[in-house]
């Protein structure tokens, strides 16, 4: 049995197995991946049993984790030649939420922690960049205050304090309560927090921050997807409030970075047997990974990854089959625009295609309006300037989802992947206002957006692939039928695997 001190706080350093329902899936991608020698800044992690304690205690952090987290930023100060609170040798925390089961979006997340008035001009000077000091300042400011409610206070050990709790807090949160009610997970299994040294893609003309995809996410194609933003830091890509570029801009202006780039997903993809979402930052020229996950993906894209890796050798038929729900299923059985109708209807806005499908309904911007009036049987087109995990709620209701700014890596795309929802992103400043309580049809494969209601038609479905999802699944469970891949074949497909998913649950 491990003792206390370790069993409440580990330093992941890549040299021990630990258990992602102890540690959460943030930590431990940073675990393999320093065990896999790739480029990660140090850290450590606050376990699950500390966030299960802090509840059963009236939401009271125990005394004792302080010492031990202590004695960890030591560890941080050591590793990075730099001292936590000095004004000296300033080092800068990030403090990120990590479940054991993937919640994107869903908790709370606090960069350029440490951070204070002294310490903002020290860097200014070391640096020689006054902008890069005052601009992570400003971050952090604002994404505290945000956070946790209030101002952050000028002592770094209490700002570190403050932003734990807020982070525990945040896994009873209502959008993270209602996130596992939708899915069925278990409100007692606790967030991690991973506290982790600051490296800085706004420091310079050679930094950067980004977001790729080990496979196209939309379509499950073997090539990578991604974006990248020069100057910005990571929580700039994903949460869509500044239009990133595509990643080959980083090919021509760090060619070396690039490839270093492609090499680790490469080495991610093959170990994680699957398809890996990561998010990096490039500081000063200088590649780090910080974290890297399975990727949410359409369910075409998921259709296609779980067949083409059993052709690969990397999973087998029984966990292809595990990749694919029947609700994707069900979500390829969507109508098709009519093309001769769509060519001649308005095309009021274009966007990024960030999970597609067809949808009609009368858009909404405002979420409660959009809930209120889906409960009231209305088909809802959510858009908004860009999401945030407050709109979850709203986006699970929406028939599709539009925004105005943001890329294919940002909120809006990866959540509505994952549900299966029609979603355009990037349409274009002043386009959510202006089509508030249109009726619009969304074209979300090729990012159109027509005005009013465009006829739909259904088609047949002849892939190869989903007949042999059908065989495999039809023998796994000894169900006899026809395997034609017609619609009602399909739907049979999509009860098998509603079967398969309850029966190992049971299990």
């Amino acid at each position: 049995m491990q003792p206390q001190a370790e069993a409440d706080v580990i330093e992941l350093d890549g040299g021990t197995t630990l258990d992602r329902s102890l540690i959460g899936g943030k930590a431990w991608s940073v675990q393999e991946m320093r065990m896999l020698g790739i480029p990660v800044p140090p850290a450590f992690v606050i376990t699950t049993s500390v966030c299960r304690e802090y509840y059963a205690n009236d939401r009271q952090v125990p005394e004792r984790i302080w010492d031990h987290v202590r004695a960890q930023l030591n560890q941080l100060g050591s590793a990075t030649g730099r001292e936590f609170g000095s004004a000296e040798k300033p080092l800068l925390l990030s403090v990120r939420s990590g479940a054991a089961t993937s919640m994107p979006g869903m908790m709370d997340t606090i960069l350029n922690l440490g951070m204070t008035t002294g310490i903002e001009s020290e860097l200014a000077r070391q640096s020689g960049d006054r902008e890069y000091a005052s601009d992570t300042h400003r971050r952090f400011v604002e994404q505290f205050t945000s956070v946790v409610g209030r101002p952050p206070p000028g002592d770094p050990w209490e700002q570190l304090r403050q932003a734990i709790r807020s982070v525990l807090d945040s896994w009873h949160s209502p959008r993270a309560v209602a996130y596992r009610g939708a899915r069925g997970l278990d409100d007692d299994a606790g967030t991690a927090v991973t506290v982790q040294a600051m490296v800085f893609g706004n420091l310079g003309e050679n930094s950067g921050t980004g977001v790729l995809f080990s496979r196209d996410p939309l379509t499950g194609c073997k090539e990578i997807y991604g974006e990248w933003l020069p100057g910005g830091q990571g929580e700039d890509v994903v949460s869509g409030r500044m239009d990133a570029l595509p990643l080959n801009r980083l090919a021509q202006t760090l060619p070396g970075v690039h490839e270093q780039l492609l090499s680790v997903t490469g080495v991610l993809e093959k170990h994680g047997r699957d398809v890996q979402d990561i998010e990096f930052t490039v500081q000063e020229g200088r590649l780090w990974l910080l974290q890297c996950r399975a990727a949410k993906r359409t369910p075409e894209a998921a259709v296609h990854c779980a067949v083409t890796m059993v052709d690969e050798g990397l999973i087998t038929p029984d966990e292809a089959l595990d990749r694919v729900s029947g609700d994707q299923i069900r979500a390829l059985l969507r109508p098709h625009l009519d093309p001769a109708a769509a060519a001649k209807a308005v095309v009021i806005a274009r966007g990024k295609p960030a999970a597609p499908g067809i949808a009609v309904g009368i858009v909404h911007t405002d979420t409660d309006r959009a809930e209120a009036a889906a409960d009231s049987g209305v088909d809802v087109i959510l858009a908004r300037p860009t999401t945030d995990p407050d709109d979850v709620a709203a986006m699970a209701i929406a028939k599709a989802v539009i925004t105005e700014l943001g890329g294919a890596t940002s909120h809006a795309a990866v959540v509505c992947r994952e549900m299966a929802i029609p979603c355009v992103v990037g349409c274009g400043a002043h386009t959510v206002s202006e089509m508030d309580g249109r009726t619009v049809t969304i074209d979300a494969g090729n990012g159109v957006v027509y005005d009013g209601e465009v006829p739909t038609f259904h088609i047949e479905s002849e892939s190869a692939e989903l007949h042999r999802l059908l065989t495999w699944a039809t023998d796994d469970l000894g169900v006899a039928g026809a395997r034609d891949d017609s619609p009602a074949d399909l739907q049979m497909l999509a009860g098998l695997l509603d079967t398969r998913l309850a029966e190992g649950e049971s299990r």
